[in-house]
């Protein structure tokens, strides 16, 4: 499938499960949507081992700036992708667009796959709950699993991921209800490399007791928050074709800096009046009361 019909495939998703969408061009993010308070941003590409660094890492900058979360939807990563597999490139949750329809209707994978090979999490309480409503004791289940009985009492104290191979021998023994799914929209770890902005907006910002990232790939150049304040801005005399449409999806206040000719129906102000607010309540009651 094509990067072009799988973008539509996303979104037609998206709009089933009753998100408002917006797709992109040429961003780090193709698609981003919000349904209620969950923000998603989506690369959809053919191979994601064709993503750089560079573009997932700036996706995953603005999500953290937004609370959102950043998803790679794809056919392959150098091998096809298997349904109801989790994979990640760059700490992101990769998958395939079935994986991804499921989910969003809230059919969430048990299937991680990781440099191990695929894996399964199990749930320790319920993993013991089941094993004694059936009767069986720690050895009669590590007999049956193909593990030690120490194994069996690690997973149900703590629980563990195990090999997929092993969890199709507890699935034969208890069945599923001692995996845990995968909730692909909980927040996990994922490392993000900040930049100090070395431009006059950035440094602005943070005078201002924002923090702030200079974008390459988004629809905006830079983006700011203070507590719940968000603030995307573009710099130069024409904006983003999204621009105005991402921010009122978001609820992000915007703000254009402009050099010559002031901009029509969008918050804006020259450098020189950028420079000279002394306050981010200044600048935020602006942007609230234009």
């Amino acid at each position: 499938m094509k990067q072009r019909q799988l973008i539509e495939q996303v979104c037609i998703v998206l709009l089933r499960e009753r998100y408002t969408v917006k797709s992109l061009a040429r961003s780090c993010f193709d698609i981003v949507a919000r349904q209620g308070g969950r923000i998603v941003l989506v690369k959809a590409v053919e191979d994601a081992n064709t993503l750089g660094k560079e573009v997932v890492g700036e996706m995953v900058k603005v999500a953290d700036y937004l609370s959102a979360v950043p998803f790679i939807v794809s056919e392959k990563a150098g091998f096809p992708l298997e349904r109801n597999v989790v994979y990640a490139r760059h700490g992101v949750y990769t998958m395939s667009l079935d994986t991804f329809e499921n989910s969003v209707r809230n059919r969430m994978p048990f299937i991680k796959s990781s440099k191990a090979g695929p894996t399964v999490q199990l749930d320790g309480s319920e993993l013991r709950h089941k094993r004694e409503e059936l009767g069986l004791s720690l050895n009669e289940l590590a007999d049956k699993v193909g593990v030690s009985r120490k194994m069996i009492q690690k997973y149900e104290t703590g629980g563990a991921e195990i090999t997929l191979q092993n969890a199709v021998r507890m699935y034969d023994a208890l069945g599923n209800s001692v995996f845990k799914r995968i909730d692909i929209f909980s927040k996990h770890k994922i490392p993000i490399v900040t930049k100090s902005g070395n431009g006059y907006v950035s440094k602005k910002y943070s005078d201002l007791g924002f923090r702030s990232e200079e974008m390459s790939r988004s629809p905006f150049d830079v983006i700011a928050k203070r507590h719940k304040e968000v603030i995307l801005t573009s710099v130069g005399d024409k904006a983003n074709p999204h621009f105005e449409k991402v921010s009122e999806l978001l609820d992000a206040d915007r703000l254009m800096l402009y050099s010559r000719k002031k901009p029509k129906d969008v918050p804006s102000m020259k450098k020189k009046e950028f420079l000279e607010i002394e306050k981010a309540k200044k600048l935020i009651k602006f942007l609230k009361e234009f």
